[in-house]
């Protein structure tokens, strides 16, 4: 960080004691190290303790919600050592962000080694106008996530690119991607897949007051989608102003490349734009119609869990080919085999990385920790005492900090929906309300949590253009974000709350 300005205001040395003080802890795959093993003496501590927490919950097996009580589970015993030991392969091969960032790698590697991303970006480049770049990769990361989590591992590197591009610092580039991402994970313009899955939960909570209660995936459309244009606003207003002049002038080895586009290269982005039509109409035919060859049982939520990744990598992959044999930076298949390995060759530390966050996320879920740690804190929201929009502020802020320690949001919703609905349906506020004030809260922290899946993956994406890049440089970096997004939200939450708006297709406040 550029420490030239003196005078400094509290705010920024706050966000400097932060970065100072984390990057001074051991590196980060050191410290998920650290971690684990602190989750290991802590869960034997809790479990000789009898820790334990009864809630009602949904009970996957019957769809229904029961009386649950989890007791916090020791890594100290028998048991758990065999799980350390048996477990620790398919923690790390099973770790989310490792398959998914690699199998994406494969298309991006050669689109960047056959010169195609350079030439794409360049143009984006020659027409957008600098003033606008920030508020359009805030608004590109916001709207990836209705692809789940395709934007993490192809949106958030490429912010920095486009910002190396414009002469700009390229970590707030990735900042703005990853903010837009992450930080702005449940707003969009359509509706996402998390959207069906939060709806079903809300469902089954609301019907423990009114069995016939219907809670639909376009319940919160409506806030959702005006959202979208806040989180891009306060996004842009955040790099432009506080991330990039705390950043400062990136002396980086990378540089922008903005030589103009050559006749070969216009003629190699014609051809790549007719191959990515043609297989975007392709995977029309294979997804839209009811009888889809993707479609399982009707539905595409098995292809948009598992195989849109393969999908982004293929969309990467054939343009690529395409303008590398145009431009001839492709002559045979060994080019290709080359650029792939070169690309997944520079991952190196990252999986180092991914073997130890796995690791500790692994057994932060095996012992519990993070479940009693979110029925304590609802429960702790119960008994304050508060009503009205109070409560609900308090709802947001619970929510958030409950999300730096248990990041799967559908597995948070499961918990704290029976104990939320139900009790804020008493005070006449509608389920779909509740769960607009929940999303708020758990997409807002999403990027500060180093619990949260995808931070270790931003950490090495940061660390190829700094590498000293710690997680206190992320975490202060994207402090911003997260208080100004929790900020305006709840604004505009009031507003809504203020003005009686419906908050989606015949979803209302109250009830």
């Amino acid at each position: 960080m550029d420490k030239s300005n003196a005078k400094k205001g509290f705010f920024n040395k706050f966000l400097d004691f932060v970065e100072v003080g984390g990057n001074k802890l051991p590196h980060p795959v050191t410290l998920f190290f650290i971690f684990a093993i602190a989750i290991i003496i802590i869960s034997g501590i809790t479990d000789k303790m009898g820790v334990s927490v009864t809630y009602t919950g949904l009970n996957k097996a019957t769809n229904s919600f029961e009386d649950i009580t989890v007791k916090t589970k020791s890594l100290l015993n028998g048991d758990g050592l065999r799980y350390i030991f048996n477990s620790m392969v398919k923690n790390f091969t099973s770790f989310a962000p490792l398959g998914t960032v690699l199998v994406a790698l494969i298309g991006v590697g050669v689109c960047e080694g056959t010169g195609l991303m350079s030439a794409f970006l360049r143009k984006i480049v020659l027409a957008t106008p600098k003033s606008a770049i920030s508020a359009m990769v805030v608004f590109a990361g916001v709207m990836s996530n209705v692809a789940s989590d395709a934007g993490y591992v192809v949106l958030t590197p490429l912010g920095a690119v486009i910002f190396l591009t414009f002469g700009r610092h390229p970590l707030a580039g990735l900042a703005a991607a990853f903010a837009g991402v992450s930080g702005g994970f449940s707003a969009n313009l359509l509706v996402g897949t998390v959207d069906p899955l939060l709806a079903g939960i809300s469902t089954e909570a609301a019907r423990l007051i009114d069995p016939t209660y219907q809670v639909t995936a376009t319940a919160n459309w409506y806030f959702m989608a005006v959202s979208t244009f806040l989180i891009t606003f306060l996004g842009a207003f955040v790099v432009d102003k506080i991330v990039e002049p705390r950043l400062g002038e990136y002396k980086g080895e990378y540089k922008g490349d903005m030589h103009p586009l050559t006749d070969l290269e216009i003629k190699g982005l014609k051809h790549a734009g007719i191959s990515i039509v043609i297989f975007l109409g392709i995977m029309l035919f294979l997804t839209v119609p009811e009888n889809a060859i993707l479609r399982t049982n009707g539905t595409l939520n098995a292809w948009t869990s598992q195989g849109l990744v393969p999908t982004m990598m293929m969309a990467f992959l054939i343009p690529g080919v395409i303008y590398g044999k145009v431009t001839k930076s492709i002559k045979n298949d060994k080019d290709v085999a080359n650029m792939i390995g070169k690309s997944l060759g520079t991952m190196g530390g990252y999986l180092a990385l991914a073997f130890a966050a796995s690791q500790f996320i692994a057994y932060f879920s095996y012992t519990h920790l993070g479940t009693v740690l979110a029925v304590k804190g609802a429960d702790f929201l119960k008994s304050i005492g508060f009503t009205g929009f109070p409560l609900i502020i308090a709802f947001i802020i619970i929510t958030g900090f409950i999300n730096l320690f248990m990041g799967s949001a559908s597995a948070k919703w499961a918990i704290m929906a029976p104990i939320f609905v139900p009790m804020l349906m008493q005070l006449n506020y509608s389920p779909e309300f509740t769960q607009v004030a929940y999303r708020i809260g758990d997409s807002t922290t999403n990027i500060i949590s180093p619990l949260m899946s995808y931070f270790a993956v931003t950490v090495a994406f940061a660390q190829k253009y700094d590498k000293n890049t710690g997680l206190g440089t992320l975490i202060s970096t994207m402090i911003p974000f997260s208080i100004m997004f929790m900020l305006g939200w709840t604004v505009l939450l009031f507003i809504w709350y203020f003005l009686g708006l419906p908050i989606g297709p015949e979803a209302y406040i109250h009830l």
